[in-house]
């Protein structure tokens, strides 16, 4: 079992603990995130510590009021444990940065990712026609992080997108996004924790933990009807292809 989404350097509890209770719970690969350059070198030095532990490198879009080093940014995801590129996109919800500078960084790491191969992960809050506007002419691997967009669906489906379902697709308001994962080729859906947020129930209102995604993939076999144990095998594979991981 794989969480595709994570933010351990976040977690109030150290890695140590964090990593072991999920390899104690089945989950065998994170995928650690960093949201600013410094982030970013923590993930790294995760990813060299833990056999389990890959990084995604990006700088988030709610850092793009600041000056950031691109350049630092593309030597760090040469790092043989840089899976992805991102988080990136746009969040016009909570309006952290002026929208243009959001869709200039934004369109910096896709160009990241199209010059290093790499794929690239993507958040989305409030933002979808214009995600997926600057998504069109990009023609490598996208995942989109934490899927809440319903509206957005068919058009990720059309062009071969990931989609990554995190806690919230287990609270009881969710229905619509319950109803979007039905939908979800099985080989393109992911599944992840954004940990510590977003923890699926029965654990809401606490911090969440990689250790935690096993409730959102239970959750997805039930609305999929479909086995759990075959749907975790189909997901990590489908992380296998997605990241190209070993």
């Amino acid at each position: 079992m794989i969480d595709t989404h994570a933010h351990l350097d976040a977690c109030a509890d150290p890695p140590d603990e964090l990593v072991r209770r999920a390899r104690e719970s089945g989950v065998r690969r994170i995928l650690t995130v960093g949201t600013t350059i410094e982030r970013c070198r923590t993930a790294l030095e995760l990813a060299e510590r833990y056999a389990e532990v890959f990084a995604i490198l990006g700088i988030h879009p709610h850092e793009a009021s600041g000056d950031h080093d691109v350049d630092e940014l593309r030597n760090l995801l040469g790092h043989s444990r840089a899976v992805a590129v991102g988080e990136t996109g746009l969040d016009f919800f909570r309006d952290y940065a002026p929208h243009d500078r959001q869709r200039v960084l934004f369109r910096q790491h896709l160009e990241l990712a199209g010059e290093l191969g790499k794929p690239v992960v993507i958040h989305n809050r409030a933002a979808d026609e214009v995600v997926l506007e600057e998504l069109a002419s990009f023609e490598g691997t996208v995942v989109l992080h934490c899927f809440s967009y319903p509206s957005a669906l068919p058009a990720a489906l059309e062009r071969g997108y990931y989609v990554s379902f995190a806690g919230n697709v287990t609270y009881k308001n969710a229905s619509e996004l319950r109803v979007a994962a039905t939908q979800v080729p099985t080989d393109r859906l992911l599944t992840e924790t954004d940990a510590p947020y977003l923890s699926p129930e029965p654990f809401r209102g606490r911090p969440n933990e990689p250790a935690h995604v096993v409730h959102t993939l239970e959750a997805l076999a039930r609305t999929r009807g479909e086995d759990a144990d075959e749907l975790a095998t189909q997901v990590d594979e489908n992380a296998k292809r997605a990241f190209e991981l070993p």
